[in-house]
């Protein structure tokens, strides 16, 4: 027989056998559905990740007071953390750290870094902000944030300020332009700079670190809350940071690492550990969907089994009449994978539906970019896959019956 006679016959036997074909096609349709859904949003977070990830700088390396053995990564705040847990005000990041460092090999830039929250005066409003004091020198070939009007910091700044969009509408009655005079703690400080809205820092004013020592109270001159390095190069991260933790050990005295005072982090590590963490969520939620994928196979599979049972002694006739086992074969598989194909056509379509509703719910979360073909074309194939591999052992079984036999059968 040809192929196009095989289709024939499958396709005559998937539409006079419809209610139950159908209640195992709706299995499969679940199951790819869930799986193409999942897959979708968990593919649209990664983009999403990936996106943000692309804005930061990997080469970064931030160092902070305090330490703890459990979660080195996290940031406490000014003064550090202790061990235990809590909070310390011995524990201090100098100007001494920044000189011992400043050898490294890898060190492209480094500087400190100071941080509080002010009250801040516009026409005659006030609102508590966070300021952050910055090395005018190098911070804008270590930031990457951009302006949308007006500059970055020059080194011979003074009393000026690069304000996040936030700051500038948003939170006072009348928008703050660049040339602008904002009041920070009693002094006039002008603004040379507004940042994008993409960028971090939303709602933050930035400031040369000389100046904003004076405005933020408990600050002090050559104390930082935190210092930044930037690596040469990505590749020089890894190594840059043991580095780092190496040299910090000596310059401070400390000779285990239970008694280490400083925790050194890196945005690289940061990323990596965030991509990791989303794929292997997507992963997992995948495994749960394809669960429902094995019910539809077991659905497919006794479908076609009762399908042996009922066209027995049309089996039997169709021998009788010259058909060869391979014959009966391909006919039942050709019915079982068109079976799963319409499953999946169906379940691509569900699983395009309730993923583009997941990310609309969403939102920002995610990128909405639905489902993309290379996911539809697999979720076909899968679907096919199973409907066939379904099928086989029916199938086989349906010809290897002996016609004599099927022709007999009740």
């Amino acid at each position: 027989m040809r192929n196009s006679t095989y289709l024939k016959m499958g396709l005559n036997m998937l539409v006079h056998s419809k209610l139950r074909s159908w209640l195992t096609i709706i299995g499969i349709v679940i199951g790819i559905g869930s799986v193409v859904g999942i897959l979708s949003l968990g593919e649209a977070m990664e983009e999403q990740v990936q996106s943000r990830l692309a804005e930061m700088d990997l080469t970064k390396i931030t160092i902070s007071p305090g330490y703890i053995k459990a979660s080195s990564n996290m940031h406490g705040p000014r003064g550090g953390w202790s061990r235990e847990g809590g909070t310390t005000t011995d524990v201090e990041l100098t100007d001494d750290d920044i000189k011992a460092l400043q050898g490294l090999d890898g060190v492209q830039y480094i500087a400190g870094q100071i941080s509080g929250s002010e009250p801040v005066v516009y026409a005659a409003q006030n609102a508590t902000l966070s300021i952050t004091g910055v090395d005018p020198q190098v911070w804008k070939y270590m930031t990457t944030l951009k302006t949308q009007s007006g500059r970055l910091l020059e080194p011979s700044d003074k009393y000026v300020a690069v304000i996040g969009s936030g700051v500038a509408s948003g939170i006072y009655d009348q928008d703050i332009g660049v040339n602008q005079v904002i009041t920070i703690n009693g002094k006039a400080v002008r603004v040379v700079g507004i940042l994008t809205e993409e960028g971090q820092g939303d709602r933050s004013i930035y400031m040369p670190i000389d100046v904003a020592v004076n405005l933020i109270d408990d600050a002090e001159d050559g104390v930082y809350n935190s210092i930044t390095v930037k690596a040469k190069s990505e590749d020089l991260v890894d190594g840059l940071m043991e580095d780092i933790e190496k040299k910090l050990m000596i310059s401070r005295h400390i000779i285990r690492d239970d008694d280490r005072d400083f925790s050194v982090s890196a945005s690289k590590s940061m990323a990596e550990s965030v991509t990791e963490m989303t794929s292997s969520m997507t992963l997992f939620l995948g495994a749960i969907a394809a669960v429902s994928l094995l019910v539809g196979a077991v659905g497919i599979a006794n479908t076609m089994f009762t399908s042996v049972l009922e066209k027995t002694k049309e089996i039997g006739t169709m021998k009788a009449i010259g058909a060869k086992n391979r014959d009966i074969l391909m006919i039942f598989l050709f019915n079982s994978a068109m079976v799963g194909l319409v499953g999946g056509i169906l379940g691509v379509a569900l699983g395009t539906f309730v993923s583009s509703g997941l990310q609309a719910m969403m939102g920002q979360m995610t990128s909405g970019g639905g489902v993309s073909l290379h996911l539809m074309v697999e979720g076909l194939v899968l679907a096919i896959v199973i409907g066939v591999i379904s099928g086989v052992v029916p199938a086989y079984r349906a010809s290897k019956l002996r016609p004599v036999d099927a022709l007999r059968y009740e």
